[in-house]
Parts: C-alpha cells; structure tokens; sequence
C-alpha cells in the first residue's frame, strides 16, 4: 500500500475529508507553502519526537513556528523528550522525513497539536512531492489530538 492509500484509508476510518495536492518536491518548507499558494502557518510540520521510555508521538506545529521543548515537556509529563535521527523515525512511523503525517503511521502513536493550528491546513501526505490538505478540527477530532500551547 502506498503512502497516499495509507494516509487515504485512516483519514476516512476517521471521518476526516482529505485532498491530494501533487507538488514539485520542495527543498524547505516556506517553498512548500509557496507552491500551495498557503502562508507558512498553514502547512504543518508532523514532528515525530520520542520520550524518554522509547515510546514516541507526533507534534504538530505550525510552519511558521517552533516547537517549545519546555511546553511540551511540561504538558506530556516528562523530563527528556528528543527528535530521532531520519531512520528511527521511518522506524516508528513507515514514513520518511518530509512526507510524516499521522494518518496511516504504522502505528497510531499519541498526537499533540499546538493550539494555532487551525483552519484549512496541509500536511504531509505519507509520498514526496504530495501534501495532504485537512481541515484542522476534523484532523484534530479524528485523531483524538491533545491541543495546547506547545510553540514559540
């Protein structure tokens, strides 16, 4: 199953509309956002971050921010949380760096989304050169994701 299936089959488990958007590949995220024709804010980075006991979870942050260790650390309940290296995170996720979503991750870690995300959004959508677009309070229902504030 590819990646567009996988994120395609649990978003409609889920009861979230998505559409594929096929983009040229995007060497950053703002010339991601600029190939939508989204501001920044609007295409969310899927973070993959593992705790302390080697379980992991997803974050989802606004393109135009950056994670707050700190909040996070405080709002999960943990002293030590950290970004696994490209191969550990294709590991936990079946997904490569640049195409992470939690739809469809081979398995359903937890998910926590800053309080910012909101709207229309893109996201990865499991295959380079393909984002995922979502509405924010679908995704975030769907996926039973834990809203804070967990950016600077």
């Amino acid at each position: 199953m590819t990646g567009r299936e996988r994120v395609l089959a649990d978003a409609t488990e889920r009861g979230i509309d998505v559409e594929f958007r096929e983009r040229p590949n995007a060497r950053s995220l703002e010339e991601a956002a600029e190939l939508m024709n989204l501001p920044t804010s609007r295409v969310i980075k899927t973070l993959v971050v593992k705790r302390h006991d080697g379980d992991f979870l997803f974050a989802l942050v606004p393109g135009d921010r950056q994670i707050s260790w700190a909040k996070l650390r405080a709002l999960v309940g943990v002293n030590k949380l950290q970004l696994p290296d490209a191969s550990v995170a294709l590991a936990a996720t079946g997904y490569e760096r640049g195409t992470i979503v939690p739809l469809g991750s081979t398995t359903a870690w937890p998910v926590y989304a800053d309080s910012r995300v909101s709207g229309r959004i893109a996201l990865g959508a499991g295959e380079h050169g393909l984002s995922a677009l979502v509405d924010a309070s679908q995704l975030i229902a769907g996926l039973h994701a834990t809203v804070a504030d967990i950016t600077d």
